[in-house]
């Protein structure tokens, strides 16, 4: 389904909480599609057990959204175990509340600091940090349900995803609900997150070992039993299959497809979600998309491409998740390989995008997100008219909110302070001048007035293309404006693009009839 006012695909809520699941299971430690193949198997267990299709969707929803809430509170498991990721990872490899499981916590408590360190943080955990920790737990089954309720799920998928750590002996978070008390659609998405896990790592034994082993305990027995009994036709073809377009095609009941006061709001929901991972972040995206959204206006983008800077705002951090709060929280320098993970970040946000087609253009705008004109920034050094306008305006606004936002390493800086630290990367070639200029305007700067030459030529692109046509080089344009001769090519190449002309005689010819020659000061002379 194609809107009418900008040509995209509409957005299903399935798409939307399927592309959220794989930054999900970066945090995790796991490979993407994890959760996407859990909820198969979740839902090849309902359809052997009888389940009708409203049912099956409570299933669907709740396998997709079970651990969501995990990452709410990676600042706090950072403290404690150094790699918030790595310590979830850890998850599938013992029982719930096992001698093993507790084992391998304590030998991660202060992960990654010196042995005085560790020492402190072991003696806090033993004194009240494990209290901490089981609230933790509890908590995320409540988060998940928050934004369950935020993306309109229904009664039953919201009671599921509140139970969602409870367990079939009772020995589960909050450990409220025992046996048949936990919904069907919790105990589903528990064992088939598992028994995924299983299967990848040991085959079909694996998964068979795993089922029988938690039978009674972790797991509601009789669905062990159809796992155990039906282990090949269960998990048969689950890699061969191409995941994301199995999982989309098998939302049971009718799809949810969302229109753009929807979409809108569920992209909104799921930002302020992703923007828990760390304290420093709170907001951040609502923040960003606004800004970009009144700057699009002023720089006056078409209707689909201003609403298409407002949700790639709004997506831009999802890919944080899939980077540990160690790295993102960490109060020192980084090293090489810290800022290799970070400079991942809008890569990840890309790929968790791009198999949904309604998506993708979001992430095709987000992957720019730290990109520069001059090639400086990342992912992949991107320069000029390689970067979108839309994403220009999109890395304009993110800095300057950042810039307004604490850091671990500093504090937060003045408005004027972030105005001039943004201006300043405009005049060394790295941020797009026209952009900087529209958010300064949106966060309610006085900005420099200038009256637009023809084409759209901004004032300081006009004085570029008199001394361009007069034949100056670009080193001899930035002596003359007192820029840098990278920002002196960037001006040039924005120019070309504007007045569609590729040499100075075609530039020459355009400022004539234009009336911007001869200037005043050259008719004097």
């Amino acid at each position: 389904m194609r809107t009418e006012r900008d040509g995209t695909d509409r957005v299903r809520l399935a798409e939307l909480v399927g592309a959220l699941s794989l930054g999900i299971d970066l945090g995790f430690g796991q490979p993407m599609e994890h959760v996407l193949r859990q909820c198969l198997i979740a839902l090849r267990i309902a359809e052997r057990i009888g389940l009708d299709e409203q049912a099956r969707a409570a299933v669907y929803y709740t396998a997709l959204l079970v651990n969501v809430g995990c990452h709410s509170d990676a600042h706090e498991q950072a403290k404690w175990f150094g790699d918030d990721i790595a310590m979830k990872s850890d998850k599938y490899d013992h029982e719930f509340r096992s001698v093993g499981g507790v084992v391998s916590g304590l030998r991660r408590l202060g992960a990654g600091n010196p042995p005085l360190h560790r020492f402190r943080v072991g003696l806090d955990f033993v004194i009240a940090g494990h209290r901490e920790v089981n609230r933790m737990i509890e908590h995320h089954a409540e988060r998940a349900r928050a934004l369950g309720e935020q993306l309109r799920m229904p009664g039953d998928v919201l009671m599921a995803l509140s139970a969602a750590y409870e367990q079939w002996d009772g020995r589960g978070w909050p450990g409220k609900l025992r046996g048949g008390e936990v919904p069907l659609p919790a105990r589903l998405a528990q064992l088939a997150e598992f028994i995924e896990v299983a299967h990848r790592l040991g085959g079909v034994p694996g998964a068979q070992a795993m089922a029988r082993r938690r039978a009674g305990k972790q797991f509601d027995p009789k669905l062990a039993a159809v796992v155990y009994a039906q282990a090949d036709a269960i998990l048969a073809d689950l890699h061969a299959v191409s995941t994301w377009d199995a999982v989309i095609a098998a939302e049971p009941a009718l799809a949810v497809v969302l229109d753009d006061e929807q979409l809108d709001s569920a992209l909104l929901a799921l930002a302020n979600f992703v923007d828990l991972k760390s304290p420093y972040t709170l907001g951040h995206a609502h923040a960003v998309a606004d800004l970009a959204t009144r700057a699009a206006a002023t720089l006056q983008l078409q209707s689909g491409e201003a609403r298409q800077v407002r949700h790639a705002a709004l997506v831009q951090g999802f890919g944080r998740l899939g980077v540990s709060n160690a790295i993102w929280d960490k109060l020192g320098p980084l090293g090489a390989g810290e800022w290799e993970r970070v400079r991942m970040h809008p890569y990840i946000t890309e790929r968790m995008l791009r198999q949904s087609a309604a998506l993708a253009p979001l992430g095709a705008i987000a992957v720019q997100l730290r990109e520069r004109l001059d090639g400086s920034g990342y992912p992949r050094g991107l320069r000029g008219s390689a970067m979108t306008r839309q994403a220009r305006i999109l890395g304009a606004a993110d800095a300057y909110q950042a810039m307004r936002e604490p850091r671990p390493h500093r504090g937060a800086l003045t408005a004027d302070e972030a105005a001039e630290e943004l201006r300043a990367g405009v005049r060394a070639g790295h941020l797009d001048g026209d952009a900087v200029e529209a958010v300064l305007q949106a966060a309610g700067h006085r900005v420099r007035r200038r009256r637009d030459g023809p084409a759209g030529l901004t004032a300081r692109e006009v004085e570029v293309l008199r001394l361009l046509a007069r034949g100056l080089s670009n080193k001899q344009i930035a002596t003359r404006l007192v820029i840098a001769p990278k920002t002196a090519g960037n001006h040039i190449e924005h120019i070309y693009v504007k007045i569609d002309a590729s040499t100075r005689a075609s530039a020459g010819l355009f400022a004539m009839q234009h009336g911007l020659l001869p200037e005043e000061e050259f008719a004097e002379a």
